[in-house]
């Protein structure tokens, strides 16, 4: 076995033993050549990297199992997550143990979690050299003096090139993410998508923080020039990335995040943004980073000369940009800030019936924190085509080990705390349903949402929804005031009333299964149909 780079405590700890050679913690340049090398990747004419993935163009979340042990038995939410057997698990490691053996490796050491008191050490194994720095780019980089001590509290062995076998291995198809979260070790198998890799952290961090009184989140933050710091709910495809990314404001982080006893800190030292019709004049920072040497396409159609397509979605339209989180230029070195003064929880709605923003009170907050409303966006998971309206507890539910009452109690108890303002954001459509209206114009967003983290929007005119009863802004400064009222943009507005009551009939259906988990204020914060008719 010949070894490369620095490590302390091999991969020998987990039962790999290799004849081929192993490469530990490879900085960017030494990972191209190696990814190039071995026609994993090519280069873009700007000199970024640009990989493909093949089939699974956007995470398995079927084919996504958790260990149950004793352990786990009682503090996972098994309604919302599948249960692998222990020794289905022992299986599926021996395969992967011996499928890897006579391969070459990447190791990468790094860590999850920017707070020290609350952190994780990861070593992430993995067969391809461009998923090395992938997750080199998305987690956070430990000083390269620091890797000699390095001591791994989670191990990811991530090889796309193993087939699992559903009757040996207790899984579904030839696909598989298992984790055992009383070991702490991941196996990743039949899938190039490099999300999987990241998400595997933020399981694991979601299932550890809550008992040390840490909310984990699945939002963006950042934080303002007089250490007003705000966090963004919301699953991929809302804005979290893009409205995080503002360079008025510091960004902390565009994906996941903790809110403990010290405030906000990044759960990542890099960023995954979408880039599908990604401009330099929508979103230039994000666009800029596709043009350096570090970042890695996924997924992006190149033309002939090497330069990106972002308009193309031929492959998918979950193509995607992973970069350092530094490659932002007004991004936080330390991935900490203060607690949050606003709480945002992004909705892309595909009804056209959520007004653009809205102010909610406390118990609207955990109401719409536990619906978690949303539309999936066309390839983000497998089967996706186009976006459909969909329910996501605490706006990350393929990601949430636990029950969403443990979750949105820490999250109430935490606004209540620190007296942060609460806000729902429609980043999706208006004018009409997906298919006739149009998409939420981002200008009128950021404009608001400036409005709204500045304070000036706290002392606009409001009037009370007649479907949600939370507060709506009647007029807000650069924005045009009928884009304030869903219903005034709708051409037919007895369709926009009939919308109206079929999505509010879907949160009342979609929240029976939480009531009994949450007080009597939380229960009232409820749509109602009667009104809703009205």
């Amino acid at each position: 076995m010949k070894e490369v780079g620095i490590r302390h405590l091999g991969i020998e700890s987990i039962g790999l033993s290799q004849t081929g050679a192993v490469h530990y913690n490879l900085t960017a340049p030494r990972l191209y050549e190696e990814a190039l090398a071995r026609r994993e990747a090519q280069l873009t004419g700007d000199g970024a990297l640009v990989a493909y993935t093949g089939q699974h163009t956007g995470r398995s979340a079927k084919d996504k199992f958790i260990v149950r042990d004793a352990a786990t038995d009682a503090n996972v939410w098994w309604d919302n997550n599948k249960p692998m057997s222990p020794s289905h698990f022992d299986a599926l490691l021996a395969d992967f143990l011996e499928h890897a053996k006579d391969r070459d490796l990447f190791v990468q050491d790094l860590v999850g979690g920017a707070d020290p008191a609350h952190n994780l050490p990861v070593r992430v194994v993995t067969e391809l050299a461009w998923h090395s720095l992938f997750i080199r780019n998305l987690l956070i980089r430990p000083e390269y003096a620091a890797l000699e001590s390095f001591v791994p509290k989670m191990t990811i062995i991530d090889l796309p090139s193993f087939r699992a076998d559903p009757a040996r291995h207790g899984c579904g198809t030839e696909t598989v993410i298992a984790i055992d979260l009383s070991r702490m070790l991941v196996l990743i198998g039949g899938t190039a998508y490099a999300g999987e890799m990241k998400k595997s952290v933020f399981t694991a961090l979601n299932y550890l923080l809550p008992e040390k009184g840490v909310m984990p989140m699945h939002c963006s933050a950042n934080v303002g020039p007089d250490g007003d710091a705000a966090v963004f709910f919301g699953l991929s495809g809302t804005g979290k990335t893009t409205l995080s990314a503002d360079s008025s404001r510091t960004l902390i982080g565009d994906d996941e995040h903790g809110w403990g006893p010290d405030g906000v800190f990044n759960f990542e030292g890099g960023c995954y943004a979408k880039t599908i019709r990604l401009s330099a004049e929508a979103e230039p920072e994000i666009f800029a980073t596709t043009k350096r040497f570090g970042t890695v396409l996924e997924n992006v159609v190149l033309d002939e000369l090497r330069r990106p397509d972002f308009e193309d979605g031929s492959l998918t339209e979950n193509t995607r940009c992973a970069y350092p989180l530094h490659y932002i230029p007004n991004a936080s070195a330390s991935g900490r800030a203060g607690h949050p003064k606003n709480v945002v929880m992004l909705t892309a709605d595909a009804f056209g019936v959520m007004p653009p923003i809205a102010r909610l009170s406390p118990a609207q907050a955990m109401y719409h924190f536990l619906s978690g409303y949303t539309a999936k966006v066309a390839g983000t998971e497998r089967g996706v085509t186009e976006p459909e309206a969909t329910f996501s507890t605490c706006f990350g539910a393929p990601f949430m080990p636990r029950h969403p009452a443990e979750y949105g109690n820490l999250l109430r108890d935490l606004i209540a705390r620190h007296g942060a303002a609460c806000w729902l954001v429609n980043t999706g459509w208006t004018g009409g349903a997906y298919g006739t209206g149009k998409r939420m114009p981002i200008a009128a967003t950021r404009a608001l949402l400036a409005a709204a983290l500045d304070g000036s929007l706290s002392t606009a005119r409001f009037r009370t929804d007649p479907n949600f009863g939370f507060e709506v802004p009647i007029d807000a400064p650069g924005v045009d005031a009928k884009i304030l009222d869903p219903r005034a943009t709708w051409s037919d507005k007895a369709a926009y009333d009939a919308q109206a009551r079929r999505l509010v009939g879907m949160f009342i259906d979609n929240f029976a299964g939480f009531e009994d988990h949450v007080d009597a204020a939380v229960r009232s914060a409820a749509p109602r149909l009667d009104l809703a008719a009205e």
